[in-house]
């Protein structure tokens, strides 16, 4: 239905807009969008009105929406002036396929492999709701297009809600309440989808790291630091030079050697794993690292903190004998579940992803290592009573993976955690152990990083909390605010103990009135506000507002030490 609606559009555009051209556009998970080249025209959003009345008319008309086959150079001649198509055509003739249109009416054509509705009336409500820039087929070196976004749903109260979401969503958009809070930034002159942490934000990356740190401490993890850049023969050896060269930079020369900055850390920990022999005792081995690595994404993919140019992982990479491999993989579920409940994260599943069977080429080892090694995960999940979705060919080059995927408040879907098991480096770096029978093994390797990128985390975390972060990850916990300047010296002996007890505090000694300085304590959502006056100074105490204007009134400052230490402690919410 939203693929017919899309073609509707761009009738109504040529209808409206003459002389335009049609690029390309399919349907998505939540929608449609579709591009076009605009020619003499200037289209925006004011635009939108005129455009959806001409796609209600195709719509009432009831048009039939018809499949053809035709021949290749019946296609060329359809589509003779239009540039885009013959692309298109190019790659179809390329690759031997057939070609097939869809008629809505007499009127309009598109190359489509389809699937659509019978009729236009089946097309069910609909909205347009934005316009952007968009490079043909996303290459920055190509023309920009005009790209128009809609969707549409069976009935009016799906799209009601679903636009609802979209508001929200704007609400909760981690770039604006990422300035409104000062978390990051992504100077120009730094370049694209390079962010840096300020202050109040690097807080929050280093308190999540501190806590995983402490976690996987506890769960037998050991931790390491590796550089930044190794030669180039390590991701030869690896693979990632052949099947993952895309997303590496460019090589650097250094004492005529060719360097790489690491789009990975596997080869780093293979190092550690080699740096001296293994017994079967001293497996498994779990080898941690919050490390930061380099992949190059398209200019027109980047997007604020979920889609940059660097990320630092939660990275690891478990050694372990074979009968280990089960259980080791049920330890790092146990662990991701354990993450999801302490950032309160309650919507979510798993996804088994495995090799395309179609298309082997992308994928390095032989069907024996590929069958053994989703044998694996397929005991693991069994066992820990979970049932993944199954998405073929979303595997990594080396292994298949379980990925989880969660949704936000807003039911929208992010790719996050991942462990994949891996027969096949330790095979390329020739890692070996001895056995119990003084027989030299090869262990199996498991990746996992159950956060992903701390850099989509927190932009994640940033639109689930709507930027009210728990006490624990706030930058500011709490802030004293004092009524008028006669306040400000008790108000500082308050900030004073509070940050002898390790509670992150701030005063607002500014020359204005106490109700602005409340205001602005809830725009910055701080989870505590302590305003004090002549009453607070005489008593020795705190009068207590919480995040959301929530007003607990007066307490002593032990009352109030205990209970926000309590909160951090136990990772709550206010």
């Amino acid at each position: 239905m939203r693929h017919s609606c899309e073609h509707v559009l761009t009738q109504a555009m040529y209808r409206l807009f003459p002389g335009i051209k049609m690029a390309m556009g399919p349907a998505t998970e939540e929608g449609f969008y579709f591009d076009f080249d605009p020619g003499k025209h200037k289209i925006s959003e004011a635009d939108f009105p005129k455009i959806e009345e001409e796609m209600k008319k195709i719509i009432k008309a009831n048009l039939p929406i018809r499949r053809q086959e035709i021949s290749l150079a019946e296609a060329r001649k359809l589509f003779k002036d239009n540039p885009y198509k013959q692309e298109w055509l190019d790659e179809i003739e390329a690759k031997g396929e057939k070609v097939t249109v869809y008629w809505t009416g007499n009127e309009f054509v598109d190359l489509c492999a389809g699937p659509h509705v019978k009729s236009t009336r089946e097309i069910g409500p609909f909205k347009l709701f934005s316009i952007a820039g968009a490079y043909w087929r996303g290459n920055e070196k190509n023309k920009m297009l005009t790209r128009i976004y809609g969707t549409c749903f069976p009935s009016q109260k799906e799209l009601d809600h679903y636009l609802w979401q979209l508001e929200e969503a704007k609400k909760r958009d981690h770039r604006k309440l990422g300035r409104q809070l000062d978390l990051f930034i992504i100077p120009e002159e730094v370049g694209p989808g390079l962010l840096i942490w300020t202050p109040k934000g690097a807080t929050i990356r280093r308190e999540i790291e501190k806590f995983i740190v402490e976690e996987q401490i506890k769960r037998g993890y050991q931790h390491v630091y590796s550089p930044h850049l190794g030669r180039k023969s390590l991701w030869v050896t690896s693979g990632h030079w052949d099947l993952y060269r895309d997303k590496m930079y460019s090589l650097m020369k250094i004492d005529d050697q060719d360097y790489l900055v690491k789009p990975m850390n596997c080869p780093m920990h293979m190092m550690v794993y080699k740096s001296k022999m293994r017994s079967y005792r001293d497996l498994p081995l779990r080898v941690a690292e919050n490390a930061t690595v380099y992949r190059y994404e398209k200019a027109g993919e980047l997007s604020g903190m979920t889609r940059v140019r660097y990320i630092t992982q939660d990275d690891a990479h478990i050694f372990c004998r074979e009968d280990q491999v089960v259980e080791e993989f049920l330890g790092v579920i146990d662990y991701i579940i354990f993450l999801l409940k302490t950032f309160q994260i309650k919507d979510y599943y798993l996804r088994l992803s495995i090799r395309d069977p179609k298309n082997k080429k992308k994928y390095l080892g032989n069907d024996k290592i590929w069958n053994e090694s989703e044998d694996k995960i397929r005991q693991a999940v069994k066992k820990a009573g979970l049932k993944p979705v199954i998405k073929e060919g979303e595997a990594a080059f080396y292994g298949p993976k379980l990925d989880v995927m969660i949704k936000d408040s807003l039911g929208r879907e992010w790719q996050c955690g991942t462990i994949q098991v891996d027969f096949m480096l330790p095979t390329r770096f020739n890692l070996t152990y001895i056995d119990k029978s003084g027989k030299s093994c090869q262990p199996v390797l498991i990746h996992r990083a159950p956060l992903g990128s701390l850099e989509r985390w927190v932009g994640l975390l940033i639109e689930h909390y709507a930027g009210a972060f728990p006490v624990w990850l706030s930058p500011v916990q709490t802030i004293v605010i004092p009524i008028t300047e006669r306040h400000n010296q008790y108000g500082q002996k308050l900030v004073e103990a509070l940050k002898k007890n390790n509670i992150r505090v701030e005063l607002d000694d500014r020359n204005e009135t106490a109700s602005a300085k409340i205001r602005d304590a809830e725009l910055q959502k701080i989870p505590y506000i302590l305003v004090v006056g002549d009453k607070e100074v005489k008593r020795k105490t705190v009068n207590v507002r919480t995040r959301g204007e929530k007003i607990w009134g007066e307490m002593s400052i032990d009352k109030f030490l205990k209970k926000i230490i309590f909160d951090i402690a136990k990772k709550r919410q206010v």
